[in-house]
């Protein structure tokens, strides 16, 4: 299987395994919705922490506001006594006002955060590192723990505005958030190689040939970004090492440069000659009056 370590910016994302004979047009549909199922597995483990801290969102025309402020305007979350965590609400009271501070015991949220530590575990990037390739099927099985938790802390649902119910529903609005710029639509998607843009409708093969047992380096890059910066020579840790060496080269170099100092030939205990001055009477001659 070929296999390919799928890369935004300088940064691995996950590997991809497939084979020469896979038509590019389904390796970059495969990617782009891995790549996209990552972010959103992403998403709810950012936002399922704040939901076991405070519970569910408040309908947007409520959040931000103090309480005094929602009285003077006479708004009620409608969803607020039908969406009650397992277990009853522990008071926790959100201090940007964007959840209603109900948030579920100690017990329930034990659920939620070590689900998300399990969902988070499966996509990780450091599956590069432990040689695992990431599958749609791996991205799914991510969703339904997180999914699941949920369920089983809230059973009678989230409110319909709720941001984690919209990412399971796939009605999230991601508009003029930073994580809108890092999803690629499917039809956007562009796969890079040596420089070279793989063509939809050609065949891996047609790039690298016809060996199974391929490994590259391909980025992701959303149309009209132009080529992807090339692969630096050497990789971050290989010039820490290099940059070690040097350094202690330079250490070695300045104690052999110390050691060849000479200037002790000029003493007099080192003269070959003294012995022969001494029976001649040469030593201890000084010129001038004495």
């Amino acid at each position: 299987m070929v296999q390919l370590n799928v890369k935004r910016g300088d940064e691995s994302q996950f590997l991809y395994s497939t084979t020469v004979d896979a038509p590019l047009e389904t390796v970059i549909q495969e990617v782009t919705a891995i790549y996209n199922g990552r972010l959103k597995v992403d998403r709810l483990c950012s936002e399922i922490p704040e939901l076991a801290d405070h519970g569910v969102t408040l309908p947007p025309n409520m959040q931000g506001l103090t309480e005094e402020q929602i009285a003077d305007l006479r708004l009620q979350d409608e969803w607020e006594d039908k969406c009650v965590p397992s277990g009853g609400p522990v008071l926790k009271k959100d201090e940007i006002g964007r959840r209603n501070g109900h948030a579920p015991n100690d017990k329930m949220k034990e659920v939620l955060m070590r689900t998300v530590e399990e969902a988070k575990a499966l996509i990780s990037k450091k599956q590069v590192q432990a040689n695992v390739c990431v599958t749609m099927e791996m991205v799914k099985k991510a969703l339904d723990q997180l999914r699941g938790a949920v369920m089983i802390v809230y059973p009678m649902g989230l409110p319909p505005h709720d941001p984690i119910r919209m990412e399971f529903e796939d009605r999230e609005d991601l508009s003029g958030t930073q994580a809108s710029l890092q999803v690629i639509a499917e039809d956007e998607c562009q796969l890079w190689w040596a420089a070279k843009e793989m063509q939809r409708g050609k065949k891996l093969q047609e790039y690298i040939g016809k060996n199974e047992k391929t490994k590259l380096v391909v980025k992701i890059q959303k149309k009209g970004q132009g080529a992807p910066a090339r692969e630096p020579v050497i990789t971050e840790e290989q010039q820490k090492q290099m940059m070690m060496y040097y350094h202690r080269r330079q250490e070695e170099l300045k104690k052999l440069d110390e050691a060849d100092d000479d200037s002790h030939l000029d003493s007099e205990w080192s003269d070959r000659q003294a012995l022969r001055k001494q029976f001649q009477g040469l030593t201890n001659i000084k010129w001038g009056p004495r």
